[in-house]
């Protein structure tokens, strides 16, 4: 599907649950947001362990970590839950902090969507294609952040050549700076020959030479896309008129 289709999908829901304070409508978009990737993408091991693991430890660590700091004095007439010496935990600060914690969480596994099922050159494209974003920007912002990854792999192969050498054995937090400080070197120069790389194989291609490029992988807005956009602006609604998290308290 359309990178921007999906963008646009999550968009409205993620906007309007900064404004809820309650704990079942996140609950109720983080269950469709489970359900969606579920349903529709295929999922690697890492971002199962994301799902099943990071994403509920972060909601309980956040809720938890909410609570203590809520003003107990706007929650003293609910029922204690907690108390050490004079300090007390109440109920309303729990039902506060993990309906913070729910909502972060509901809007990490609404953006999970197109996150996980979306690569950057797909997304560059899209932007290219459809919002018109002039391509000397997209393909610019796609170089500079293609430079992570092979950071992370130059990093690997000086360290492998570092333990074929036997530089700075040991153990300890000195040895482990020496290690850390010696890689900077080899890994800037590294950095600075893929740039000059880079920059040659962009200026061989004509780039920013033309308004436009020629696109040989096209990612269209189908008719599919707006039935999914539609789809899930539907349930959103839905959701948040079955809940309504603003009705005022009875």
């Amino acid at each position: 599907m359309n990178p921007l289709a999906k963008m646009a999908a999550i968009l409205p829901a993620v906007v309007l649950l900064v404004f809820v304070r309650d704990l079942a409508t996140p609950i109720a978009f983080l269950a469709l947001a489970y359900l969606v990737l579920i349903v529709g993408v295929s999922l690697s091991i890492r971002a199962v362990a994301v799902l099943l693991l990071a994403v509920p430890g972060a909601i309980l660590v956040l809720g938890f970590g909410f609570s203590l700091w809520t003003d107990a004095a706007l929650v003293a007439n609910t029922h204690p839950v907690l108390q050490i010496g004079a300090w007390t935990l109440y109920s309303g600060a729990l039902q506060i902090g993990f309906a913070t914690g729910l909502r972060l969480g509901a809007i990490l596994a609404l953006s999970l969507i197109p996150g996980l099922s979306t690569t950057g050159p797909d997304l560059v494209r899209a932007c290219v294609q459809q919002l018109r974003v002039p391509y000397r920007i997209g393909y610019t912002a796609l170089a500079a952040f293609r430079f992570v990854p092979r950071f992370g792999h130059e990093l690997e192969i000086i360290r492998q050549a570092h333990r074929v050498r036997g530089a700075h054995r040991g153990r300890g937090p000195i040895a482990s700076l020496r290690r850390w400080v010696s890689y900077i070197v080899p890994l800037l120069a590294g950095a600075i020959r893929h740039a000059e790389r880079v920059a040659l194989a962009m200026d061989s291609r004509a780039f920013g030479a033309y308004p436009d490029r020629t696109e040989r992988h096209l990612v269209p807005f189908r008719a599919r896309d707006v039935v999914f956009m539609v789809l899930f602006w539907v349930v959103s609604a839905a959701l948040l008129a079955l809940f309504f998290p603003w009705a005022p308290p009875v």
